[in-house]
């Protein structure tokens, strides 16, 4: 495939705004749209080409924006659709598209379709979600929730269960309905018609369910049963994921990123092999989960680096000229990565830039989350009551009634926690990020980490960024080029080289905060003489054959291939 054919996506950086956390510019604690307008000389200059919106749709926030109540109207709390067509306008200016949060697993039980549905047995919407009797007063069967507790409601209105796999406000539509998925390609065309650029699907590998709705296996000191493959990657899902792509995506030039819990490589190499039209892209989960343990997120380990590398090196070759692979340290439901794989006290400048030196020299979409351009960090509150979010909140309670105590939850939290990403934009030393008082607590070192003194900072993470955004423009290799683990057990050192036809680079991360020793002999160049792309440190330490690495160095060297 030539560069002139490829589509533009291939070549683009995401830019995820949590838009409640972003920018408030009215004073009542949340961020909004006008806010976000008012930011975008700032994405400008840090060069990225597309924003993806979490849901700014209207919301009773349950889950923050993830439980819509109406697909085609603005969360009044973020303003209102002429504020929204002013974002895409100001943006295109800017060359910047704007990519929406696509969430059709599930509604908000306020919206019309589900409060028409629970009306009656016989309601003409009783079809558009997932409704089944209970076993002699029990659920249908024994799925626990994502968010902890049944997956199943009881509705007292009608004597039946629904499905929710997330919040029992979260109930699950239901795509073996056609009318339900007509009225989705309709709105999908809604906001398309609008000018956005594309789509960032929510769990949409969740859509298709095993309709048998078997019992799942219950993991050790857990109460309900895991039903996660009975509606992970389900029997229909690429029916239907093509049948929206022949509706829908296929008439408009867009990014479509399917969020895909459980997708292996090889679901991967079907869901976004462009012969068969479905997604372009897909979020894997299996590098985040490496610092957990079996059963949940919250059983918080270190992270073995061989395994980072060999999910890599698995993701970038399986995918390599067969689909195309998302990147991401970070996004809304993911901790702050410097405090994750890094080192967010003394080297947090070098760790948060190594990160992402060692991320943007891969082949595919590179996604940055807000404020991972500046090293935000992991935030720790005292208190479970300054913590937001509904799964937090849900997890703690759960534990503390099973007796586990309060410390031991919180350094669960403190580690995993999704409100670790969703503290407010760190914009000056003192906030910047409203006048008010903001919905979710600022994480309290603003003074030495925010936009302002990282764009004045010519050495900042932010400059790195910039420029990694701008080489992935520039040069093929990084688009093009194939990809090879070099080291592979090495315990501290993350080393791959990017090869094309004319060209290798070398890309060599150490993860650790203690000095290491690479030789030209174990990374098979024949000097250290190449051509240094980018580094996280101002020189490279060389002993002849030998570079000395310091704590969280990453550099990056090209050389001519030999014919």
């Amino acid at each position: 495939m030539t560069k002139s054919i490829d589509p533009w996506w291939k070549r683009s950086v995401v830019y995820q705004i949590y838009p409640r956390s972003f920018m408030d510019s009215n004073g009542d604690g949340i961020g909004d749209l006008q806010g976000i307008i008012s930011k975008l000389d700032y994405l400008q200059k840090l060069g990225i080409d597309v924003i993806w919106l979490s849901p700014i749709y209207d919301s009773p926030n349950d889950d923050n924006g993830y439980d819509i109540r109406n697909y085609q109207a603005i969360m009044k709390e973020f303003g209102t659709m002429a504020d929204f067509e002013q974002l895409i306008k100001e943006a295109k200016h800017r060359n910047i598209r704007i990519v929406m949060d696509l969430v059709v697993n599930h509604t908000s039980d306020e919206h019309a379709w589900f409060v028409e549905s629970r009306s009656s047995i016989n309601s003409a919407y009783r079809d558009y979600y997932i409704w089944r009797t209970g076993n002699e007063h029990n659920p249908p069967n024994n799925w626990g929730s994502v968010f902890s507790g049944s997956a199943w409601e009881k509705d007292e209105n009608t004597n039946a269960y629904y499905l929710h796999l997330f919040s029992k406000k979260q109930p699950d539509l239901n795509w073996e309905h056609e009318p339900l998925r007509n009225e989705i390609y309709d709105t999908m065309t809604f906001w398309l018609d609008k000018g956005i650029g594309g789509f960032r699907m929510d769990v949409i590998n969740f859509i298709s369910k095993d309709l048998q709705f078997p019992n799942g296996a219950i993991p050790p000191n857990q109460k309900y049963g895991d039903g996660s493959p009975f509606y992970m990657n389900g029997p229909r899902i690429h029916t239907y994921l093509r049948e929206m792509n022949e509706r829908v995506l296929r008439h408009y030039d867009v990014l479509t990123v399917g969020e895909m819990p459980g997708a292996t490589t090889e679901d991967a190499q079907i869901y976004t092999n462009p012969e068969n039209q479905e997604v372009n892209m897909v979020f894997t989960f299996e590098h985040m989960n490496l610092d957990s343990g079996p059963f949940e997120k919250w059983d918080v380990r270190p992270l073995v680096l061989k395994e980072l590398k060999r999910n890599f090196e698995k993701w970038q070759n399986k995918l390599h000229r067969v689909g195309w692979n998302s990147l991401y340290w970070n996004n809304h439901d993911q901790p702050r990565i410097v405090s994750r794989f890094g080192d967010d006290q003394m080297y947090r400048e070098e760790s948060a830039k190594m990160l992402a030196i060692c991320l943007h020299m891969l082949q595919g979409t590179p996604y940055i989350y807000q404020g991972e351009e500046l090293g935000m960090t992991n935030v720790q509150f005292d208190a479970i009551d300054d913590y937001r979010d509904i799964e937090t909140l849900n997890m703690y309670k759960e534990k503390r009634e099973l007796g586990i105590p309060h410390e031991k939850i919180m350094a669960s939290i403190y580690a995993k926690g999704r409100d670790n990403a969703r503290t407010p934009m760190q914009w000056t030393a003192d906030g910047g990020f409203t006048d008010g008082v903001p919905w979710i607590r600022m994480n309290p070192n603003t003074y030495g980490i925010n936009a302002e003194e990282a764009i004045a900072d010519r050495s900042s993470i932010f400059y790195t960024y910039q420029k990694l955004i701008r080489l992935r423009k520039e040069l093929d290799i990084i688009t093009y080029g194939n990809f090879q683990l070099l080291l592979p057990d090495h315990p501290y050192l993350f080393v791959y080289k990017r090869q094309t036809k004319e060209e290798e680079w070398l890309v060599v991360a150490n993860f650790s905060k203690q000095m290491e020793q690479i030789t030209c002999e174990e990374c098979n160049v024949p000097h250290w003489k190449g051509n240094l792309i980018i580094a996280n440190y101002d020189t490279l330490k060389i002993e002849k054959e030998i570079i000395n690495l310091r704590p969280y160095e990453a550099f990056v060297l090209a050389y001519e291939r030999r014919q």
